[in-house]
């Protein structure tokens, strides 16, 4: 009997004097001011870290914005502001991945930069060299795992995110391609107007004959852009005529460097099996889910992993639906939803 309660005795002294490991402290989540240089130019960003373990490396996802003077909240103030990308971020920060969107040029506190007093110089690879430059940034920071890393790009955005997952180091785990920019962007722009010179013929403010002789014009400008020759504006109306002389203008280095992008060719150089969603909205007249058909396409031939191609009905371009014109359409939250799950 002696024997036995002595050990029991030796016993509890053992796990009473073992030493108890710390739990790490609890870090709340936060935003943080960034700012990174590239090309001379000093570009401003949000970066969210959600609450997390110290010492904790967590998921990080890049998120890139669409076309025109759009800035880091997904905003074109004071005229349009759904805050596309604001929303992107508490979505993913409520998955527990940290993000980084910042103002691109021409947007927010980055503005021209280094190109205010020479705007048209200003190309689409100095964007990507951005966006690349923004990667490295979260990449680096202590909170991210630079192996479980994400970028996530709307409209134009998208087909940036396309061009940087097959480029940066290293690769990115998962491409999100929300609403993409998905063929040229001179036949995005006809596309898009002969949609509206149909609707306009439609309604009884156009001809048929007027219809054909406008869209005979726009094809023509496109071609007139693209080899560099003044464009014949005698048969566009005033609205279309002044599109094509902007895209001629302080614009056509920007025009031309965006246009000689097909975005089907830069998804072989994706990593095999590298996760990838691409939505459409059946109501986006801006990016018909007829135009990412090509690049669906080339994404199963370049062996990516799902979720691939998801129709959102009913959403539009802003990713919203008729219920819920100010916030993600559920569709739309399901399929991030996917994105981000293990």
């Amino acid at each position: 009997m002696f024997l036995h309660f002595a050990a029991a005795v030796m016993a509890f002294a053992v796990v009473t004097t073992a030493p108890v490991e710390a739990v790490p402290a609890l870090v709340p989540a936060a935003d943080r001011e960034v700012v990174f240089t590239v090309d001379g130019t000093a570009t401003y960003g949000t970066l969210h870290i959600p609450a997390h373990r110290a010492g904790q490396r967590l998921r990080a996802a890049m998120l890139l914005p669409g076309s025109g003077p759009t800035d880091r909240d997904g905003n074109q103030p004071p005229a349009l502001t759904p805050n596309t990308l604001a929303q992107l971020a508490d979505e993913f920060g409520g998955d527990r991945v940290a993000t980084l969107r910042f103002d691109k040029y021409g947007t927010g506190r980055t503005g021209l930069g280094a190109y205010h007093d020479h705007p048209e110089e200003l190309d689409y690879p100095a964007y990507v060299r951005q966006a690349r430059a923004a990667y490295a940034l979260l990449r680096d920071q202590p909170e991210t795992d630079p192996h479980a890393m994400l970028v996530v790009g709307h409209s134009e955005g998208a087909m940036t995110a396309l061009l940087l997952g097959g480029t940066v180091r290293p690769r990115p785990a998962g491409l999100a391609l929300l609403q993409p920019q998905a063929i040229r962007l001179l036949d995005l722009v006809a596309l898009q107007l002969k949609a509206q010179i149909a609707e306009a013929t439609r309604q009884g403010q156009l001809t048929p004959e007027q219809q054909t002789a406008i869209e005979a014009a726009v094809d023509a400008a496109v071609t007139a852009v693209r080899e560099h020759r003044p464009v014949d504006t005698t048969d566009l109306p005033p609205s279309i005529a002044q599109l094509f002389e902007a895209f001629q203008g302080v614009s056509g280095r920007f025009v031309n460097s965006d246009d000689a992008v097909y975005p089907p060719d830069t998804a072989a150089a994706l990593r095999p099996g590298t996760r990838v969603l691409l939505t459409c909205g059946t109501h986006d007249p801006q990016v018909p889910c007829a135009t990412t058909d090509a690049l669906t396409a080339a994404l199963r031939r370049a062996h990516v992993g799902g979720p691939g191609r998801v129709t959102l009905p009913g959403v539009d371009h802003l990713l919203h639906d008729t219920d819920h014109p100010d916030a993600f359409a559920p569709a739309v939250l399901d399929a991030l939803d996917r994105f981000v799950e293990r």
